[in-house]
């Protein structure tokens, strides 16, 4: 997680969130729900106004997963390998 003061929204803090796995051994045990929902909470604490993540345009599996959790899809990213 990493926090991060704006530039728009008045300069509210948001908070990135990364590198979100779960081993393939402990998927579907409500793990990730609750990794989440604490880093919500976390950012909520720190008086973030907005969490953001980025995922792989093909793992399908985890839009749906953020997207049960209130997640929505808003911008197309681009990334320049250095």
């Amino acid at each position: 997680m990493t926090f991060i003061p704006g530039i728009n929204r008045l300069g509210e803090w948001r908070c990135l969130v990364e590198a979100v796995h779960v081993a393939p051994d402990h998927r579907n045990l409500g793990l990730g729900s609750e990794m989440i929902r604490w880093a919500v909470a976390e950012a909520r604490a720190r008086g973030c106004g907005l969490v953001q993540l980025t995922s792989n345009k093909k793992r399908l599996d985890a839009h749906r997963f953020y997207e049960r959790l209130g997640f929505q899809k808003s911008h197309e990213g681009f990334k320049l390998a250095l």
